[in-house]
């Protein structure tokens, strides 16, 4: 037998993971979701054609991003899963098996489900990581089906980002906003970009030096929270800020900011907010704690048969 298709991991992982009601490995449901699938020994050591990964576990990965996305599941930390409270519910009503049109919805019905940065903020981005509604698959060309894919799997990764960036510990998220601040242009080495957090950093977790001399400086804070950010702490950063005679500030978090922080920035102008969505989106674009193929799309070199101007 060949690996099944995506979808067909979804009931598996469902019902492994709903005898684990505490959480288990992500590898553990791999194996336990391969098992009942009746996936062979031999067929489990085949690889993706990319060669990176094997094609069981992605597959059991890309349905359990379904499953993240219908909100019957999460990843508390890297590497394991667990059912939410509405898995639990949800598996309750349907205590012997799914329908092949339930499956169906919970493979193909939240595709499109937002990314939203941690918590209840407002969303700061224009949103470029939702794919965006396409056309049927049997009428999509092969060029719409490559940037559906494209976008779905760029999707995911800014999804498993932010599940990382929740669990790093404080000052290495600062390292981290500050590698990616100078793949992004800033400072002219990597030593212009000092980390300064402790105490008594004064809400200031970084600086970047802009020239060689340090006249111009940029001032980082870099918060991995869960909450919202609100007002008062933008507040105090701008205070900061204002305290070391600064002009420039970027605060930086994993979760999302408040209107009232959001408007609170415009109106001083100096502070520039990036939330979750941005900072995993920005990740993505600087391939800081993510790493690309390149994928060689075959394309009729028209010049070349041109016979005239041969």
């Amino acid at each position: 037998m060949t690996v099944p298709t995506y979808d067909k991991f979804i009931e598996p992982i469902l019902r492994f993971l709903a005898t684990r009601p505490s959480g288990a490995l992500a590898r553990e449901a791999h194996e336990a979701a391969a098992q009942a699938l009746g996936v062979t020994d031999i067929d489990r050591q085949e690889l993706l054609p990319s060669g990176v990964q094997l094609v069981y576990k992605n597959r059991a990965g890309w349905a359990h991003d379904r499953l993240k996305r219908a909100g019957l599941s999460s990843s508390p930390r890297r590497g394991f899963w667990q059912l939410t409270e509405d898995g639990l519910v949800f598996l309750a009503k349907y205590p012997t098996s799914l329908s092949p049109k339930i499956i169906e919805h919970l493979a193909m019905g939240f595709k499109e489900v937002r990314l939203k940065p941690t918590g209840n903020g407002e969303l700061l981005t224009s949103q470029s990581l939702i794919k965006p509604p396409g056309d049927d698959s049997a009428i999509a060309s092969p060029d719409d089906r490559l940037g559906e894919a494209l976008s779905e799997l760029r999707s995911s990764v800014a999804l498993e980002l932010l599940e990382s960036l929740s669990t790093v510990s404080p000052s290495f998220f600062e390292t981290i906003v500050l590698d990616l601040l100078h793949r992004m242009g800033y400072g002219a080495s990597r030593a212009d970009l000092q980390r300064v957090g402790g105490s008594g950093d004064g809400g200031i977790d970084g600086v970047i030096s802009l020239d060689k001399l340090g006249l111009e400086k940029v001032y980082v804070q870099a918060k991995r929270w869960q909450g919202t950010v609100g007002r008062p702490e933008v507040q105090a950063f701008y205070g900061a800020l204002a305290g070391q005679r600064a002009n420039k500030g970027v605060f930086i978090t994993t979760s999302g900011y408040t209107a009232q922080a959001i408007g609170f920035a415009k109106s001083v102008e100096r502070v520039v907010l990036v939330d979750g969505s941005r900072l995993v989106e920005l990740m993505i674009d600087h391939e800081v704690g993510v790493s690309a193929r390149t994928v060689k799309i075959p394309k009729i070199d028209s010049d070349y048969f041109d016979e005239e101007s041969t």
